[in-house]
């Protein structure tokens, strides 16, 4: 790895793909296609994009990647998952179909569709902890939001408490566990890097403490 500029993966089986290597590669990263569980072995963290969970999940099994991914989860390796990629890196997920496989990484049960159809497609300016700059504008599609989380989980978004916002007010939409990120929404619609930034430190500073660990041996 580069300390500047780490190596993410993006999940490349289905998705949006395109646009999470983009606001990477701004964010300071170099970025691997992850298909294959060789290319799962290289990178430093990976990104689980927005899509259609129960097809990624299908998927991961397909591609034999769902017990690597789950393997390297499970070690400490840095993950950010964006709506879908949240379903997926959550323990639990309502009202998703009984043979949808779970990565685990997040103390969290997340509601699948939970903001309704893609008619139903909804944006919010929150406030954003670990973020600065002010409100971070989300996109909602067919997102999930979180039904309940373990004290280990660190919230750090939630849906703003007004009328326009109907049955989401107040719901989670944003979280952290030790190098485990994700939201509801999709910030690399909007342009704004901020998300993929704190993703990009993140992995930084995971990969300086391994290798901290490592010399102190």
């Amino acid at each position: 790895m580069s300390a500047d500029r780490p190596l993410i993966g993006v999940l490349a089986l289905q998705g949006d793909v395109r646009e999470h290597t983009a606001a990477l590669t701004a964010g300071g990263a170099r970025v691997l296609p992850v298909r294959r569980e060789s290319e799962l072995s290289e990178v430093d963290g990976l990104v689980l994009p927005g899509g259609e969970s129960t097809t990624m999940s299908r998927l991961l099994e397909t591609f034999g990647l769902l017990a690597p991914l789950r393997a390297r989860i499970a070690d400490g390796m840095p993950a950010y998952g964006s709506c879908a990629g949240m379903i997926l890196l959550a323990e639990k997920v309502l009202d998703g179909r009984p043979d949808q496989h779970q990565l685990g990484g997040l103390d969290l049960i997340v509601r699948r569709n939970a903001f309704g159809r893609q008619v139903d497609s909804f944006e919010a300016d929150l406030d954003f902890a670990g973020v600065d700059g002010g409100p971070v504008h989300a996109v909602f599609i067919r997102a999930p939001w979180v039904e309940s989380s373990s004290p280990a989980v660190r919230v750090l978004a939630t849906v703003p408490e007004t009328t326009a916002a109907g049955a989401a007010a107040g719901r989670i939409v944003a979280v952290r566990q030790g190098a485990v990120l994700a939201t509801a929404f999709h910030p690399e619609l909007t342009g704004d890097l901020r998300v993929h930034r704190l993703f990009v430190d993140i992995v930084r500073g995971h990969e300086s403490g391994s290798r901290r660990t490592t010399e102190e041996r």
